[in-house]
């Protein structure tokens, strides 16, 4: 094996999954286990726009439109028209009701009956569905028929008894929902048991208590390596995240001798050891580069030992490269960041890379500190050459309980069926991936309020304000990243799209935008 190879064999094998996917989730939760009355469940504490063209993997397709990406309504004007149709499996990102009110309008006809004149184009609350005086009245009728429902149903009637405090129905419907889910069962009935978990964890004083409630065991560093690497290979958001990023680092920085890559979420480093090897291809001569890698607790976990190993790996890429290469440790939290953590010199292009990461930080919303915009800010005063941000295209951040239980339930049944089309429903390493890797993400963002919870994702829009505000302006994608990202795609199923609105290329499974990567400077 020439020495040469090996990085190319390693990259994969050190590859880390972003900690995220909603709009509030710890990013180091404790793991626990809860036993039902049927079987075990795990998880992790707490698991736009005119003009845009759509590329269907793998062949491209441009389509104009007035509706966001992913909106099967590419020529429609108005919302309720998207929400009736049959095609919009999981809603439209600009939608307020994400995809659920056909659910509700069933429910109203199961409790009123089918002479009920509701209007489901503008029923978003169960409250609204079942319109009693008297919520003793309106709950012992839902609990009447909640054998009946199913176990989307059930999860809807579930928040909005938690909503409105009646936890008695609360509890008889997490008991029938416990008989209708399971982690090895079908997207729903898994990504069910997770959110079931959610609401059981908010219940213990919105989640804050659940920590020390709930009996856990971390998985071994080997382990938790091995959950990231399954998700890596059965989805691509990840590769998303760093194949965008990397294309849109080297097209800028192609005339640049000394560059300098700040990365907030450094992990394993991997992303790094293909933009190296990009580099050394270079006309003419490999640039210098020196990247500042900021760690956090999960990806110190996952290594199983401190940044030094990332920069280790880093250097021998380098050095099998034959690219001048200098690595710095910025062992700290990302919200933590100060301008003397960064290690900036003179004479240095500098990029800057936020992958899954930003939404981790606390905004105004938590903290009068505003880290959120307090490092871009900071960013922004560093003149970097360019900014790249890779982000989860949801909406839970500062939204009230109720609609944000219903854009977890959105996001994540697009996230799991796109799971599930990547492995064989009873596979045991899925499973595990599913349980350690993402079903944190969605109690976090169920159970926990206030600095508790840390998965606070918004949609590319709001991401765009912060950054103008900020002072940075939008750097056009060139048509590269998206012939990158849909050479990548041509590896899973063909329900990923990729479009590409205002600036953002979205990627998304049929028609739900799931994720974003964008540039700035």
């Amino acid at each position: 094996m020439q020495a040469s190879q090996r990085p190319m064999e390693k990259v994969e094998q050190y590859y880390y999954v972003f900690n995220n996917n909603s709009n509030d989730t710890s990013s180091s939760g404790t793991q626990f286990s809860c036993q039902s009355q049927n079987e075990q469940f795990f998880t992790l504490d707490s698991l736009p726009a005119a003009g845009y063209v759509i590329y269907d993997s793998p062949p491209a397709v441009s389509v104009s439109s007035n509706w966001s990406p992913f909106s099967p309504q590419y020529s429609q004007s108005t919302i309720s028209d998207q929400h009736h149709s049959s095609d919009n499996t999981y809603g439209s990102p600009l939608s307020g009701c994400s995809g659920v009110d056909g659910v509700l309008s069933e429910m109203a006809n199961k409790l009123l009956g089918p002479e009920s004149d509701i209007d489901d184009s503008s029923c978003c609350s169960f409250n609204d569905v079942v319109s009693e005086p008297s919520s003793p009245t309106k709950w012992n009728r839902v609990l009447e028929i909640a054998s009946s429902l199913d176990v989307k149903e059930l999860l809807l009637a579930c928040a909005e008894a938690v909503s409105d405090a009646y936890f008695p129905a609360a509890e008889v419907l997490m008991n029938v929902l416990e008989h209708k889910v399971s982690v090895s069962g079908e997207p729903m009935q898994r990504l069910s048991a997770y959110m079931l978990e959610g609401i059981r964890a908010r219940l213990f004083s919105s989640g804050s208590i659940i920590y020390k409630k709930l009996k856990c065991k971390e998985p071994t560093n080997s382990e938790l390596l091995s959950y990231m690497q399954v998700l890596y290979h059965i989805c691509p958001y990840y590769k998303f995240a760093y194949t965008s990023a990397n294309v849109v680092i080297d097209e800028a920085m192609a005339n640049e001798n000394r560059l300098h890559i700040i990365d907030f979420q450094i992990a394993q480093g991997s992303q790094w050891m293909f933009l190296i090897q990009s580099l050394a291809r270079r006309p003419g001569g490999p640039p210098s580069v020196r990247i500042t890698g900021v760690d956090d607790s999960q990806s110190a976990h996952a290594r199983g030992g401190g940044l030094q190993l990332v920069g280790e790996r880093l250097a021998k890429v380098a050095e099998s490269c034959r690219v001048p290469f200098e690595f710095h440790a910025a062992a700290i939290s990302g919200y933590e960041v100060e301008l003397e953590n960064l290690y900036i010199r003179n004479g240095e292009a500098l990029a800057v890379n936020f992958p899954y990461i930003l939404h981790h930080m606390p905004d105004e919303s938590v903290s009068t500190a505003n880290h959120r915009d307090r490092l871009l800010r900071l960013v922004k005063s560093l003149s970097p050459k360019i900014v790249t941000l890779v982000e989860q295209e949801s909406n839970t951040n500062t939204a009230a309980f109720v609609p944000r239980f219903r854009e977890t339930l959105d996001y994540y049944t697009a996230m799991f069926e796109s799971i599930d089309a990547g492995r064989p429903r009873d596979d045991k390493q899925r499973i595990s991936a599913e349980e350690h890797c993402v079903a944190r993400d969605v109690v976090n963002i169920i159970a926990c309020e206030g600095a508790d919870r840390v998965e606070r994702h918004e949609l590319f829009g709001k991401w765009s304000m912060r950054l103008k505000m900020a002072g940075f302006t939008p750097c056009p994608l060139s048509p590269s990243v998206g012939e990158a990202i849909n050479d990548m795609l041509k590896d899973y199923s063909s329900n990923y799209r990729i479009a590409e609105s205002k600036g953002a290329l979205y990627l998304g499974w049929k028609n739900r935008a799931l994720a974003t990567s964008s540039a700035w400077r």
